[in-house]
């Protein structure tokens, strides 16, 4: 098929590579052409602006940042919006609040368009092997023309409801992995007194009941870092994290909520970042959080 895919950063890259490894013919845009050249020589195709590649494509993906991205990509010059969407369907697979995927969604079936979204659980290794988790929103009909498609990039594809009912969804399922790294970050505060080697330490927390599934692939890098005080190799920043624990703390409001925990943790993400560690992988929040204290 002809897949476009519009923000090819570490989770739309990956994507990228896994729909040519399985056969797709892709087209891409990237609002840094010059950081999607390494894709172009995997075979992609560079479109000049966000409506070609819905021009070229069957189905277009988007993957961005947050809602403005968004509404620049789909609304601004050159967006997808400016094209004729006749016979397209758009899947947006950004992290968002519901309410930003429930108004594109009209304005592109206004424009002659289907729409799903289809936020995803997982990173950048997930994405190119073809195992994220894909949590969808929309009407049956749209769904089930793309599952073919979400089923090859996603080991667990689920279709929860109308469109916003995913991005609920990925809200939900992000929070206590964020929350987590926070509160490993305390757990190994209260072991600096024992000096405890750090590969040691991160592997009897991770045999325990109170460790994610993540903690297991992440032990080591987390270890390391600890140990040499440098920053490893970033899947998920951490000033990405502060981005999605502020789009859950507005849902919680907007619902009637507050959420205290994940403020508290949105806290200690806010001090990594001003304090330089805003480009680190957000499991690295304990070597942060350890150094910060010390000051």
């Amino acid at each position: 098929m002809k897949i476009g895919l519009i923000g090819t950063g570490r989770l739309g890259g990956g994507m990228v590579e896994r729909l040519i490894n399985v056969g797709h013919q892709v087209f891409i845009w990237n609002r840094s052409p010059e950081k999607a050249q390494h894709l172009v020589a995997l075979g992609a195709h560079l479109m000049p602006s966000p409506a070609k590649v819905v021009e070229a494509a069957e189905i277009t993906l988007t993957v961005l940042t947050d809602a403005a991205a968004i509404d620049a990509v789909y609304s601004g010059p050159n967006g997808i919006l400016s094209t004729n969407l006749t016979g397209k369907i758009c899947i947006e697979m950004s992290t968002v609040r519901p309410e930003t995927q429930i108004a594109l969604a009209s304005k592109v079936i206004s424009a002659g368009g289907e729409f799903v979204e289809c936020p995803v659980g997982g990173s950048v290794m997930p994405a190119k092997e073809g195992s994220l988790l894909g949590l969808v929103g929309g009407k049956n009909s749209s769904v089930e023309k793309v599952l073919p498609l979400l089923q090859q990039m996603c080991r667990r594809v689920e279709h929860v409801g109308a469109v916003g009912s995913g991005s609920s969804l990925k809200l939900a399922i992000n929070l206590p992995l964020l929350v987590y790294w926070e509160s490993l970050s305390e757990a190994v505060a209260l072991t600096q007194s024992i000096g405890i080697d750090p590969e040691r330490l991160l592997d009897i927390l991770s045999d325990t009941s109170g460790a994610p599934n993540v903690m297991k692939a992440r032990a080591p890098k987390i270890a390391a870092a600890l140990k040499s005080g440098q920053p490893g190799a970033t899947f998920f920043n951490i000033d990405s994290i502060r981005k999605d624990l502020r789009t859950m703390i507005e849902e919680g409001k907007n619902l009637g909520y507050s959420l205290p925990v994940a403020q508290a943790a949105l806290s200690s993400y806010d001090r990594s970042s001003d304090a330089g560690y805003g480009a680190c992988d957000g499991s690295e929040l304990v070597t942060s959080w350890l150094a910060i204290a010390k000051k």
